[in-house]
Parts: C-alpha cells; sequence; structure tokens
C-alpha cells in the first residue's frame, strides 16, 4: 500500500537540512545534502511506522504557521503573522 506524508524542510545555523514529518509524532531527522536528506527522511518514516504500528493515527496536516513573539524583556503577547 502506497502512503504518502507531508515534509516540512528547515536548514539551521551549521547548514544542516532538518527534516520533520508533522503527521508521525517524533518524527525527524537531519543531512548534509536534500538528496540524503530524502534518503533518510524515508528511513525515517519507515521507522516512526515500525514502532508506532502500520496502523497509527495518522495525523492531518494543516499548514504551517509563523508566530513573532516580542522580546524576552519587554514580551506582552504575541500576534500571528498569516
Amino acid at each position: 500500500m502506497k502512503r504518502e506524508f507531508d515534509v516540512i524542510i528547515e536548514r539551521d545555523s551549521e547548514g544542516y537540512y532538518v527534516a520533520s514529518v508533522p503527521t508521525l509524532r517524533g518524527c525527524h531527522t537531519q543531512a548534509k545534502s536534500l538528496d540524503e536528506l530524502t534518503e533518510r527522511t524515508r528511513e525515517a518514516i519507515q521507522l516512526c511506522l515500525e514502532v508506532q504500528g502500520e496502523d497509527a493515527e495518522v495525523l492531518d496536516f494543516v499548514g504551517v504557521q509563523k508566530v513573532v513573539l516580542a522580546s524576552r524583556q519587554s514580551f506582552q503577547g504575541f500576534r500571528v503573522r498569516r
């Protein structure tokens, strides 16, 4: 059975690409190149499914939202930028 997963990819301060699969709790990996990241992401998904079970409840991915916080010293709340 073929399954599809949404993956969020970010780059950290050291240049590593970091992949997160929001629909599988705790499913993350990293790599120096996007090709390597793709391979590692597939492996991470397979491992998460093994641990959580093939029939694990998969969450619906809704989207990504950026939240901006004021500096810690003057924190008075937050605003959501859409």
